[in-house]
């Protein structure tokens, strides 16, 4: 696991270059803990269960954190959900990042004999190892970090990882852009402690998590009271809520600030056919 400061950040210019869009007015003199490894970027980083713990707990040095949300492949990152449901952060910003794999390993191509990733990166490469490896066993991992690891160690294992990975663990970079997708693309989301302030001229957006009481019209009331308002949904996923079966929570998406006066009274209005709104 790794902090990440503005002192690390200077020790590499690839790396700066990485992180500083990540860095905006309301987080600049912050210290950022990252969740990017499963998903193309660096490998000495904590996992998105750590990433919460250590911004929440303030033990270690770090006011936020980013991970990983959404990709333009493999679609949620339910794990990423399912810790926002459950912890007090809030979610400060986001940003946009192309991700690509590539082929990391000690071991020439034809003794490859199984490759090891997060389960986002395998999904993301799934064609292209069926076409080039159909004899390599896939195994999940829980980084690509980890992964490359053990690559480093085990002949005839390779690992799909970033470039900067490669140079960690000193693999060989076998196949560089492996993704399935040339617009191969990852949602992080910033969290934190702190509550983000309007941007304003378009450019803000609010996610909400809700529950809905079960019965008739529940989410057609819930639809109604943005669309009544003339608020724009961008976004609305289910999920299970984890403490019963069939029971569902709701991850939405909507273009404003969560203070602008439509939305506040959107939100009102929520409070009184949802049994939970966050």
């Amino acid at each position: 696991m790794t902090i990440l400061s503005d002192k690390w950040i200077k020790k590499s210019a690839k790396e700066k270059s990485m992180i500083k869009p990540f860095v905006s007015k309301q987080i600049r003199k912050g210290k950022i803990s990252f969740g990017l490894s499963s998903y193309g970027y660096d490998a000495r980083v904590s996992n998105e269960f750590k990433i919460f713990t250590n911004v929440n707990s303030g033990i270690v040095d770090a006011d936020y954190g980013v991970i990983p949300i959404e990709n333009s492949t493999e679609g949620a990152v339910f794990h990423s959900m399912d810790r926002l449901v459950e912890s007090d952060l809030k979610i400060c910003s986001q940003v946009y990042l192309p991700i690509e794999h590539c082929l990391l390993s000690s071991s020439s191509g034809d003794t490859i004999r199984a490759v090891h990733s997060k389960d986002q990166a395998l999904g993301q490469c799934r064609e292209w190892l069926r076409r080039n490896l159909p004899e390599a066993a896939l195994v999940e991992a829980t980084s690509t970090a980890a992964a490359a690891e053990l690559a480093s160690r085990e002949p005839g294992v390779a690992a799909i990882a970033s470039e900067l990975t490669a140079g960690l663990y000193n693999l060989e970079i076998r196949e560089r852009g492996i993704q399935d997708k040339s617009g191969n693309v990852t949602r992080f989301l910033v969290v934190g402690k702190t509550l983000a302030k309007p941007l304003g001229d378009g450019r803000d957006k609010t996610s909400l998590v809700l529950s809905m009481k079960d019965e008739c019209g529940a989410l057609q009331r819930v639809l109604e009271s943005f669309a009544s308002r003339g608020i724009n949904l961008s976004k609305i996923e289910s999920r299970p809520s984890r403490k019963k079966a069939w029971d569902y929570i709701f991850f939405i998406d909507l273009l404003g600030h969560y203070t602008d006066e439509p939305v506040q009274a959107a939100l009102s209005e929520l409070e009184s056919h949802c049994s939970f709104v966050k």
